[in-house]
């Protein structure tokens, strides 16, 4: 059934059948009267706001959304006009709720003054998909790029730190640091083509993972190095089934994101202030389709770390995951691009929000079948 013969069975049917085709729908939807209460919400509209059908009902939109924000404009749009009306990449933002990249169609019900029936569209997922794939393409142009540089530049590497080690037995004194620095920086060099290695088209060997088991050893290695100032809050769903994955290849996901947590912390006025919130949750409903195949995965299994830094520039959440590109003064731009590429293997699908005071990475991965 198509959406717009969903609304308009919805305008003739009784108030328990439209009740019933709203909870079946996976969007959510809420049919708000002439004055913006809500008169109805549908599951997925209630995990949309996070607030029960019950206290919707006795709430009205501007309880949660800012009287002049502009989907105010686009219901009385609709109102008025007697037509459906759509509207994409708005921010509903309030004390309670932050959803940027809505989409937002309004329609009105003829036969109940007022009444608007709003279906709301999260486009996040996609277009998180979306960059998944750009990073797996550049992940690939990284492949060959490194096995180039590998085959044309490390045996000449190899002899200029060679010939930088023999000068700097037999120079000057004065001159010693400059055969230090060649060879220095011809170790620099080979590190990176090394790093870049990682992005080699391996097949991955996996298994069943207890993800909760991966966490913890992350954190230890946090708090015992990097940040042992940092609090750690944990909010592990304890019934999580297995993680189909590789053990190893998850730890150094984790404590990429960890770490790069732990360093945006290290901004604030005094570290103690930081946290880090590691969380797992198992959640319906996400799948994505396997190329070249008509089979699709499913990924239910949610990993997520969350620091109250001060939050990614806006300008650099598109170009996040790209290879070379990093706000570090030191940094080579290659964790999070082989973090996307790790998750990518696994079949999964990685997530950023950023804002001041709240970043979260999110991970949605596929589980263990049973008997798998």
């Amino acid at each position: 059934m198509t959406r717009a013969a969903t609304i308009a069975l919805l305008s003739r049917s009784p108030a328990p059948e439209s009740a019933a085709l709203l909870a079946a729908l996976p969007v959510p939807v809420v049919l708000l009267d002439g004055e913006d209460g809500f008169r109805h919400a549908n599951p997925a509209a209630e995990q949309f706001f996070g607030l029960s059908s019950s206290q919707l009902m006795q709430m009205r939109l501007q309880d949660l959304v800012p009287a002049d924000n502009p989907v105010f404009l686009l219901i009385d749009q609709a109102r008025h006009s007697l037509i459906t009306i759509a509207d994409h990449e708005l921010t509903l933002e309030g004390p309670r709720l932050h959803k940027p990249g809505i989409t937002v169609q309004a329609t009105p019900l003829p036969e109940e003054r007022g009444a608007v029936l709003l279906v709301l569209q999260d486009a996040s997922a996609a277009r998180a998909l979306d960059r998944r794939m750009n990073f797996r393409g550049a992940a690939r142009s990284l492949t060959g790029m490194a096995a180039i540089l590998a085959h044309e530049v490390k045996n000449p590497l190899s002899g200029i730190r060679g010939a930088a080690q023999l000068l700097e037995a037999s120079v000057p004194e004065a001159d010693r640091e400059l055969a230090v620095l060649i060879r220095d920086e011809a170790d620099r060099i080979r590190a990176l083509i090394d790093r870049m290695e990682d992005f080699g088209e391996k097949p991955i060997e996996r298994s069943g993972v207890n993800i909760h088991r991966v966490l913890e050893h992350v954190r230890r290695l946090a708090q015992k190095g990097f940040a042992p100032h940092i609090r750690f809050n944990e909010l592990y769903d304890p019934s999580l089934p297995h993680v189909w994955g590789n053990r190893d290849q998850l730890v150094q996901v984790l404590l990429n994101l960890v770490k790069n947590a732990a360093e945006a912390i290290t901004g604030l006025e005094h570290d103690s202030n930081g946290e880090i919130t590691l969380t797992t949750a198992y959640q319906h409903g996400m799948r994505l389709a396997v190329p070249g195949s008509a089979a699709r995965i499913h990924l239910p299994l949610v990993v997520s770390v969350r620091d109250n830094g001060p939050g990614i520039a806006e300008d650099m959440l598109a170009h996040l995951f790209e290879p070379f590109v990093t706000t570090k003064p030191a940094g080579s731009g290659l964790g999070l691009p082989l973090v996307a590429k790790i998750i990518g293997d696994h079949g999964g699908l990685i997530e950023v929000d950023s804002r001041p005071g709240r970043t979260e990475f999110r991970l949605h991965l596929p589980m263990l079948a049973d008997g798998g």
